[in-house]
């Protein structure tokens, strides 16, 4: 992940210039407007100089250019208004993120946009900006600062480079609008948010910065938090087949036609929660024309595809199985009709289109978990713990050394095996650092009991897991001792008043509150059919970031004409 980053605003000065083969960076320089400067490409210029392909440029380099001119032009990002009915809290111990979202019932987006540096100031007595009616309304006894009435001011070009895959939801998102004004129905697009750079998005979407310059004039104006920006062209948009309703098949391994249970009660649980979702969407005026299909198991299941008519489909939703994914994929592909695959998620999906990835790889988790221990780490010792295959550890381990200088890395099979490091000076203990690798929820239960033992033998432990286990919500008091970072999926805030219509809802029709696959059935099916138009175009909104019951949606091209794949996952902190 690209860590530094340029933007294209500022207050530029272009004089004229006289043919010249280099130029020398003084104060201010980007690469936009050196490019801009010598009439060549950001593209150009970062293909000549691959020191500065990150957008790093130090005042006195020297830089490869071409001759050119320019004329003066000046222009200054103006601030982003966030609120003008604010208030301010006063952290608390133990207080989260995750904590105050829950408490004050705002998502994670809205608090970051009032909270620009919310991760460097997250020590007790530090003061966070909440919109004053939650404060009010939900405060309760938390000591509250002076009261902000003024508009709350950020400057987005100086911001931090803050991915949005470390955001936590409270379901706000799932009302947003990725496409606000008709003429960008033809390209896909994206809002962008505080402290986003121009890197960062190129590099999220596998666009070059001139592609998206040429998309984005604006963007020479410079790069501001709400902008929706041109990513793409889309592909021909599909259209639905007949009539108003949308056509949707529904492939479940339910086995009845070769008598294999396996994943019959999966299947099962997946429809419940399905169902749900289409009640939900149609009640709201959706009409929908659902077909559920028996996909066998993977043997026999080329024969089902003989009960779904590609002429007639607007959306298929299922197999669970790669090899089944694959298999549909070729059956429809004149039709490019759009497919959802809920768990498959492999490279060899990626070359197609019109495939939606709802399973975060993990990857994307280990990726994350090293640019938060990257941030932290002193020198320390760092230890994983892996489960038997080791997949994730290796490539966390890989990732590390990459990233972190001198990095010290243990792969261990067991928690039992971390051990504090010697200070060699003093003959001290030294903290080190624990990663989980494994989501095994005993292996978990062992990683926190350890993690909590080491912090009470010395101070300074710091703790990561690419997972959430039962054990980190049943012991966070000890374990933020350790600044215990972890990242969540498929989790239900119970406190949230979506989540809350849901489950009540869900309850009241089975009599019992939904299993893991009954939520991953209403999250898949619900995020689908609310990201369809009337004219059945769900890529067209594929760009909205959304977050349902238990699962966060972001979805990212795996390449230019590739699958989308879904990037999302929470960040929780805990805060000593």
């Amino acid at each position: 992940m690209i860590k530094r980053f340029f933007v294209l605003s500022g207050l530029c000065l272009f004089l004229g210039l006289t043919a010249q083969k280099t130029h020398t960076v003084i104060k201010g320089d980007t690469p936009y407007n050196i490019s801009k400067k010598y009439g060549i490409s950001v593209d150009e210029l970062l293909k000549w100089n691959p020191n500065v392909k990150d957008g790093k440029l130090a005042i006195g380099d020297v830089v490869t250019v071409k001759s050119g001119t320019a004329n003066a032009v000046a222009t200054k990002t103006p601030a982003v208004n966030i609120s003008s009915k604010t208030g301010k809290i006063i952290l608390q111990p133990k207080q989260t993120v995750y904590g105050i979202t829950k408490q004050y019932r705002i998502s994670e987006t809205d608090l970051r946009k009032l909270n620009p540096e919310l991760d460097s100031h997250m020590k007790i007595g530090d003061e966070i900006i909440l919109p004053l009616d939650s404060i009010k309304k939900y405060g309760g006894n938390q000591p509250v600062a002076t009261t902000v009435t003024k508009p709350v001011e950020t400057i987005t070009e100086t911001a931090p480079v803050n991915n949005n895959k470390t955001k936590i939801d409270s379901g706000n998102e799932r009302t947003s609008a990725g496409n606000s004004h008709s003429n960008q129905d033809e390209y896909a697009t994206y809002n962008v948010e505080q402290g986003d750079t121009v890197f960062s998005i190129v590099n999220k979407f596998g666009v070059t910065i001139d592609e998206l310059i040429a998309l984005n004039p604006e963007l020479s104006k410079g790069l501001k938090a709400g902008m929706i920006l041109k990513i793409r062209k889309l592909d021909a948009a599909y259209i639905k087949k007949n009539g108003d309703a949308l056509s949707v098949v529904l492939m479940l391994p339910f086995g009845y036609s070769t008598n294999e249970t396996q994943y019959r009660a999966m299947a099962t649980d997946f429809l419940t929660g399905a169902k749900l979702a289409i009640e939900r969407n149609a009640s709201a005026g959706q009409k929908l024309d659902i077909k559920i299909v028996d996909s066998g198991n993977e043997a026999s299941f080329k024969s089902s595809l003989s009960q779904i008519n590609p002429n007639n489909t607007d959306l298929i939703i299922g197999p669970f199985f790669k090899s089944n994914v694959i298999d549909l994929l070729d059956f429809t592909k004149t039709q490019k009709i759009p497919v959802v695959a809920p768990f498959a998620n492999s490279p060899e999906l990626y070359n197609y289109s019109n495939l939606i990835i709802v399973e975060t790889n993990n990857q994307t988790y280990a990726d994350k978990i090293a640019e938060e221990v990257k941030s932290v780490y002193s020198n320390q010792k760092i230890y994983i713990v892996a489960d038997a295959k080791k997949e994730n550890a290796n490539y966390l381990k890989s990732s590390l050394e990459k990233n972190v200088k001198n990095a010290q890395i243990t792969i261990v099979n067991t928690a039992a095996e971390i051990q504090l490091d010697q200070n060699m000076m003093t003959g001290q203990s030294a903290p080190v650092i624990a990663i989980l690798a494994n989501d095994n929820d005993m292996v978990g239960e062992a990683f926190s009991n350890k993690v909590i033992a080491l912090s009470k033998e010395v101070q300074g432990i710091k703790a990561f897991s690419m997972y959430a286990v039962p054990s980190f919500d049943k012991k966070v008091d000890e374990l933020s001792q350790a600044s215990l970072v972890y990242l969540m999926d498929r989790k239900i805030n119970a406190d949230g008043n979506f989540e809350k219509e849901i489950l009540s809802a869900y309850k009241s029709k089975y009599c019992k509150t939904p299993g893991k696959y009954a939520v991953i059935g209403f999250d898949v099916v619900n995020d689908m059919l609310t990201r369809e138009n009337k004219k059945g175009e769900i890529f067209k909104q594929i760009n909205k970031v959304q977050t349902q019951l238990a699962t966060k949606f972001e979805f990212v091209k795996s390449k230019s004409n590739g699958a989308y794949v879904n990037t999302g996952f929470r960040v929780i902190r805990l805060v000593p």
